[in-house]
Parts: structure tokens; C-alpha cells; sequence
């Protein structure tokens, strides 16, 4: 028997793979026109921003799920908001032009394939086809964060709401899990104002590095950019407390029979109007303490438990309903409320509301500058204008009536144009100078002024006669305040004011206080639940610190006890060269003051230590003067040294020729070469001045260098002073004719200009300039290029007994 194979099956094969394929590609375009997000604004790809802007504009107003009952509105809605996510930023914008990307965690090059996973998505794994729940509910998209969003919106906000996270991934079965509980605390805290976010761990994984989340599912609170992981059991209750511990303590203050007066009476320091909310409960509803904190910066908060026995004199006073929760809110007068409401059913919205209203004060004090830009905000057109009334005034007893004086008249003339404030003249002097001609104000005064830009620049004028709070002065401001509304060119006067005084700032212990509190609260909390990977930075903090701490400490006991002591120069040897050369430099330790140089002076005491056992390295820089010319040369050589007196090698000292008048000519005499060249006898050399001659002595090598001063009479601008005795010696041996003849006519101009003892009676202004280029001559000194004079031995120091010898 033949058997017959059926070919049917072969030849309807590549029909039905191809009405596969044309199933798949129709579910590709319809995929990808749905997520297009130009389409779905309805603009083209070359559209503007504005008209993105615009488009966005009017769909919202469209779809917005509180007008638009259509079921369909809510879905579109956030589909019109992701298409303005990605196109109101022009590198998501580029992206998704390039590659069709509408995620920008996706990696470039995948677009291709986002219709197939749609597909997938939709029709494999569909819930709908195989009733498997998915991990993220479609409701959950409008929580979505986004690296970009987080830090700029929801990272500011945290500042004044708290923000409840929850990290997330596809397939996390301990997600699921979690699910339900998730969907009922944050229908109960959403409405009290708490903020929602959801991170997905496998497409923002950047966003979940910075916030600190490496596993899912995480339950993450957020308030004052502060980041806490939740990690008892999720239950609605502790995730309801989790949400109350993280607001700050002592939000609201609770009120009774006892304490109300201070409280309220309290608004003078506080500069803030007080909020007293009465209810039935006994402890601070969260309503009250979200609403607390997002208004922390304006207002006091305050809490009457009206079970409480402790407070029937505060309802009885303010006539309470005990049925409905009641919120007074106090100015400056405190026996009577402004505002009130009351509400069996209190929502948050009411709440902001009424706060909103009432942020300020009547007559607020301008303590910073953040106040006055919202009390006197700057106005662009005229019908929008704000003029501030300020009162400069003090904070003493005496300017207590006119203050008030102030105030009443503030409470008499309320229009929404004006804005009445005061500040304090000794708080505010940059302000106050600024609008006084810089002026101190000798009584309180009254200016008128309107702020034209955020710089600064304000138009301003000041009431005539001042401010006494006299009727007078009442009826002289009105008058002024309805010719400003009539003409605005009634404030003729511009200036710049400069920013305010933060007066409220605190001290910069309690903000370090408050900062280590904080860093020891999260390592006490990484610690306890072992979350090392969080916790390394601030571990790495602490050891390197520690390390370096020890490596200091290690090295100082290591080192030699002489090069961690500085040496301590002598009382008795030391005066000071600054304001009376006389007069002796103490011993302190203490860094050299301007043009301070502590100079010792050469004597039979102090001669052998500070010249003949010099230390090896050390060199003596010693000043030749006379009785005449000490003060003048000593301040001169002073303020010519000062440059060099840090280095610990050099040391300065001064000879007085009047009492050691040989030693010169002898020392000079040592030198035999040197005085060969210069062709001097004895004679010579002893009856020579030798005032404003400067000698750098090294004891230990027994040479110096030799500073000849330039005289009076000649320019010292043009004159040479870095002159020695073998320079004379050079000139003759290896310069050239031309060069030797150069310099000995340079060398007999210094000479000839020498005076001798006859002429040591110069005036100061001749001494003075003796030094004039001393300076230089120690920058060569330091640079070792100046001429030494070799002596075989240091002579003695021989004092002559005159009338001057009794001198320290």
C-alpha cells in the first residue's frame, strides 16, 4: 500500500507565519504611534517649546481626572504628562528623536525593540490572559520618579512636606506582597499632604544610588533633604508613625490655663503670628503637625486639648465649641483673634488656606532678607504695585509709643497696596544708612519706598518731621500715602539696598550641634540594622580622620626634642626697633608685628654668644650706629630687615661706636688683603664714621660681608649700595679697562661722600638714607653672591668708659 504525504501543511505554513508577522508589525505601529509622544500632544517635530508648553497646557485642562469623568481621562492624562516630561527637556527630546527612546534609562539602541516587548507585555503576560498579577500597578505611574524630577522638585519640597518612598522592581514577589498595605497608607496620608514617590530599582538606578536603596522592596521617609529607611513590619500603623517621627520635635506647643499668656504674648520676639488649634483628642492630630511644619517659617503653633481639665479658663475666655474642632489665629493683639474657622470635618486644604492668609503680621519686623522680598515683593506693572511703608526705628523702651503709634495707624489704613513694616536701626545699619544718606537716625523716621528689581534698586521717600506717633505725624503720613496713589512719581529718590541681616540665623554651635546629631542618629541606625553599604562614607570619614589624628601624634613623639622647641632669645638682650629702639623686646613667642625686628645689642656679655660661638650655619647681621643716630637707624635697618627676619638662620644685632670704637678699624685690619687693596693706614680706619655699615658675621667660618651705606647728597635711586672691600680689588685683577674705570668712578663717589667723625652730627633725614638700599644687599646676601672677607680670628670686644656707658 502507498502512503500518500499530504503537502497541505507545508503550503499554508508561510501564509500563517505571514499573517503573524502582519499581526505583529500593525501591534508594532499601534504600539509605537500610542507612546509617540508628539502625536499625543499633537505637535509637530518641529514644534517650539512654547508650543509644546502650550499643547500641554490645554490637554491637561482637557484630561484632568477632577473635570473630566470620562474613565479614560485619568490614563490620558499621564500620557500627556510623560510626552511633556520627555519633551520639555531637549536631551530626552534628542534621545527619543534619534532613537524613539521614552525612558531616559533605557539604553540607546533598544528602541527597536520596545513594540516586541509591548507585545509581550500585553499579550503573554497580561494579567488579563493568565490572571498573573503584576509587581507595579498601572495607578502607580503618576508616583514614578525620575533622577531629574527628584532633585528638582521633590528634593526642594522635602523642606515643607515629608515624602514617603517605596523601592520597587518587576518581578519582586515581596513587592506584591507589600501591596495592599502600600495602597491604604497612602490613601490615608496623601490627603493629610504627606508626598508619594516609587523608584524602580531596574530602570532608575541611578536615583536609587544617590537615595541609598540597593534592594527591593525599600521603604524610604525623606524630610529636609534628610534620607531614613523604614524597617519595622509594614503595617499602615507604624507606617503612619514613621511618617510622625520624622517631622521635627516641638512643632507645636501645647497650650494650657497656665502657659497661654507667654505664648501668645510672645509674638514680639518670634516676629510670627500664633495659630491655637482646640480639639477633643489628646495628643497633636498629624494633620496639625504636617501643617505645622509646612508653615514652620511663618507662623507659631500651638495645641488646647479640650478634655483637659487645665484649660475650662481657655474656652470659657475665647467661647469654644466644644463639638467641632476650632482654629484662632493671634497678630499682635492677643485678647482678640483676626481669624477663625471651625469645622467638624478639617481638611488639609482648608488648613493651607487659612495659614495662607494670614502669614504675617500686621506690622512685621524685617529680619531677614527672604521676608522682605515677600512682604515688599518687586512689581513689573503699575496696576500690581506694592509700596512698603517702613519704620526705622529702635528697640529701646523710649521708641515703645511711637511703635505703637505706628501699628494702630498700620491697622487703620489696610489696602492692598501697601505694606506696613518695621526694622531695627542698631540690627539693619546697611539698610538704614542706605535710605538715610548714611545718616544715623537720631528718631524713629518713616520711608515710603518701592522695590523695581531684584537687586536692589528701590525708589523711596522719606516722610517729612520724622515719627513721634503724634496725631500730627498720623495725618502728615496719610497725606503723603494719597498723593503716592494719585501720582507715582511722588517717590523722587533712588538707591541700592544691600541684603538684609539674617537676624534669626542661629549660632554656628547649634548648627554644628544639630548637624552631629544628625550624622550620629544615621550611624546609630546603620549600626543597629547592619547596613554597612550605606553607612562606608561616613566610616571612611571616620578613619581617615582617626588616622590622621594618630599619625600626628606618632610624629610629634618621634621627632627631636630641638626642632619641635623654638629658641627662646633672651630678655635682657633684645629691644625693640619699632617705636623706641631703646627700649627692650620682651621674650614672648609671640609673631613679629609690622616693621618689628627684635635686634640685640653687642656687648662684652652678649659678644662671645651671638659672634664668637655662633652656631655652624648661622649668621649675625650687625648695624654700626653712634648715640646720635640709634633711633633713626635702628627703625630704618627695622623696616629694611623685616622681610628677611623669619629665617631662623639670621640674627640682628647692633654696635654702638661710640663705646666700641676700635673694634671696627680692628676687624678691618684682619683682613689684610682687603686693606691693601683700599690702601687705608691705621689712622685712617680709626678715626673713620662708620654710622649705616652693616656687617653679616659668620662666626663659625670667621667671615663676613661688609653693607657701605649711601650718603646724603646723592640720588639713591641711581647710587650702588651692595659694595665690599675685595669689590675694589676686583676692579683692578679681572674686569676689563673700560669696566675697572666704570666702577671706581661708581667706588669714589660712595668714598668720597663718606663724612668723618667731624660730620657725625648730620641731621636724621642724612642718616636715614644711609640704608636705602640695604635691602638688596640682603637678597644678595641671601643668594651667597656677596664678597667675603676672611679673618683669622674675631678681636676683642673692648668697651672705653665715657658718660654714655651707662646705657642698657
Amino acid at each position: 500500500m502507498t502512503v500518500r504525504r499530504s503537502s497541505r501543511h507545508p503550503r499554508t505554513c508561510p501564509g500563517f507565519l505571514a499573517f503573524i508577522l502582519l499581526i505583529l508589525s500593525v501591534q508594532l505601529v499601534k504600539t509605537s504611534s500610542e507612546h509617540d509622544p508628539y502625536k499625543i500632544l499633537g505637535v509637530g517635530r518641529s514644534a517650539s517649546q512654547t508650543e509644546i508648553k502650550r499643547a500641554y497646557k490645554n490637554l491637561a485642562k482637557e484630561w484632568h481626572p477632577d473635570k473630566n469623568k470620562d474613565p479614560k481621562a485619568e490614563e490620558m492624562f499621564i500620557k500627556v504628562s510623560k510626552s511633556y516630561e520627555i519633551l520639555s527637556n531637549e536631551e530626552r527630546r534628542s534621545n527619543f528623536d534619534r532613537y524613539g527612546q521614552m525612558d531616559e534609562n533605557q539604553p540607546f539602541g533598544q528602541s527597536q525593540h520596545q513594540g516586541f516587548r509591548g507585545f509581550h507585555n500585553s499579550f503573554y503576560f497580561d494579567e488579563s490572559f493568565f490572571h498573573f498579577p503584576r509587581s507595579r500597578d498601572f495607578a502607580d505611574s503618576k508616583y514614578l520618579l525620575h533622577h531629574a524630577q527628584f532633585n528638582s522638585d521633590v528634593l526642594p519640597d522635602s523642606h515643607k512636606r515629608p515624602y514617603l518612598i517605596k523601592v520597587t522592581s518587576e518581578w519582586c514577589f515581596a513587592c506584591i506582597h507589600i501591596e495592599p498595605v502600600w495602597k491604604e497608607t497612602v490613601q490615608e496620608l496623601e490627603p493629610l499632604g504627606v508626598g508619594i514617590g516609587i523608584v524602580d530599582l531596574g530602570y532608575e538606578r541611578r536615583l536609587a544610588n544617590q537615595l541609598g536603596a540597593h534592594r527591593a522592596p525599600s521603604i524610604i521617609g525623606l524630610v529636609n533633604g534628610r534620607v531614613t529607611f523604614f524597617h519595622q513590619a509594614v503595617v499602615r500603623e507604624h507606617l503612619r508613625q514613621f511618617i510622625e517621627n520624622l517631622l521635627p520635635q516641638r512643632l507645636v506647643e501645647k497650650i494650657t490655663d497656665d502657659n497661654y499668656l507667654a505664648y501668645l504674648d510672645n509674638w514680639h520676639a518670634e516676629n510670627k503670628p500664633s495659630v491655637v488649634l482646640f480639639d477633643q483628642v489628646p495628643v497633636v492630630p498629624l494633620l496639625y503637625k504636617l501643617t505645622a511644619f509646612a508653615f514652620r517659617d511663618y507662623v507659631r503653633f500651638g495645641y488646647v486639648d479640650q478634655g483637659d481639665t487645665h484649660n475650662t479658663r481657655l474656652l470659657r475666655q475665647f467661647n469654644i465649641n466644644t463639638y467641632a474642632p476650632t482654629m484662632l489665629l493671634f497678630k499682635e493683639d492677643t485678647e482678640k483673634p483676626v481669624d477663625i474657622i471651625q469645622a467638624r470635618g478639617m481638611k488639609r486644604q482648608i488648613m493651607d488656606e487659612f495659614v495662607s492668609n494670614n502669614k504675617f503680621l500686621q506690622v512685621p519686623r524685617l529680619v531677614n532678607q527672604q521676608l522682605f522680598d515677600e512682604l515688599c515683593p518687586v512689581k513689573q506693572f503699575h496696576r500690581r504695585r506694592k509700596y512698603c511703608v517702613l519704620l526705622i526705628t529702635g528697640e529701646e523702651q523710649a521708641f515703645l509709643p511711637g511703635n505703637k503709634a505706628f501699628l494702630d495707624f498700620a491697622s487703620a489704613n489696610k489696602k492692598e497696596v501697601l505694606r506696613f513694616a518695621y526694622v531695627y536701626q542698631r540690627q539693619q545699619q546697611p539698610l538704614c544708612l542706605a535710605l538715610l544718606h548714611n545718616q544715623a537716625a537720631l528718631s524713629p523716621q518713616v520711608v515710603i519706598l518701592e522695590r523695581r528689581s531684584q537687586a536692589g534698586k528701590v525708589l523711596y521717600r522719606s516722610v517729612s518731621g520724622g515719627w513721634n506717633g503724634s496725631e500730627e505725624d498720623k495725618y502728615r503720613l496719610h497725606e503723603q500715602l494719597e498723593l503716592l496713589q494719585k501720582d507715582p512719581t511722588y517717590l523722587s529718590s533712588d538707591t541700592t539696598l544691600p541684603e538684609l541681616n539674617n537676624e534669626m540665623a542661629p549660632m554656628f554651635l547649634i548648627q554644628w550641634m544639630n548637624a552631629a546629631y544628625d550624622y550620629i542618629l544615621q550611624i546609630y541606625d546603620d549600626l543597629l540594622y547592619s547596613n554597612w553599604r550605606e553607612m562606608m562614607p561616613i566610616l571612611s570619614l571616620i578613619f581617615s580622620a582617626l588616622f590622621i589624628l594618630f599619625g600626628t601624634v606618632i610624629i610629634q613623639a618621634f621627632s627631636e626634642p630641638g626642632e619641635t622647641k623654638p629658641r627662646k632669645p633672651k630678655p635682657k638682650e633684645q629691644p625693640q626697633a619699632e617705636e623706641d629702639a631703646s627700649s627692650r623686646a620682651s621674650t614672648s613667642s609671640r609673631p613679629p608685628k609690622k616693621d618689628f625686628v627684635e635686634v640685640t645689642e653687642l656687648t662684652d656679655i652678649t659678644y662671645t654668644s651671638n659672634l664668637v660661638k655662633l652656631r655652624p650655619g648661622h649668621i649675625n647681621v650687625v648695624l654700626v650706629l653712634t648715640n646720635a643716630s640709634k633711633t633713626a637707624l635702628l627703625r630704618k635697618f627695622a623696616k629694611e630687615v623685616f622681610s628677611f627676619s623669619g629665617t631662623q638662620t639670621l640674627h640682628f644685632s647692633f654696635l654702638n661706636a661710640d663705646k666700641h670704637r676700635h673694634w671696627m678699624p680692628s676687624l678691618l685690619r684682619s683682613a689684610t688683603d682687603v686693606m691693601q687693596s683700599e690702601g687705608h693706614s691705621d689712622e685712617d680706619e680709626e678715626s673713620s664714621d662708620y654710622t649705616g655699615h652693616v656687617l653679616a658675621l659668620n662666626g663659625y667660618k670667621k667671615y663676613f660681608c661688609l653693607f657701605r651705606p649711601v650718603f646724603t647728597g646723592d640720588d639713591p635711586n641711581d647710587s650702588s649700595s651692595e659694595t665690599s672691600f675685595s669689590d675694589s680689588r676686583r676692579k683692578s685683577r679681572s674686569r676689563s679697562r673700560s669696566s675697572s674705570h666704570s666702577r671706581s668712578r661708581s667706588h669714589s663717589r660712595e668714598d668720597g661722600a663718606v663724612p668723618r667723625r667731624g660730620s657725625s652730627r648730620a641731621t636724621s633725614i642724612e642718616v636715614h638714607h644711609k640704608l636705602d638700599r640695604l635691602g638688596l644687599w640682603m637678597e644678595r646676601l641671601m643668594e651667597g653672591t656677596l664678597p667675603r672677607l676672611r679673618v683669622p680670628a674675631w678681636p676683642a670686644l673692648e668697651e672705653t668708659i665715657n658718660n654714655s656707658s651707662t646705657e642698657s
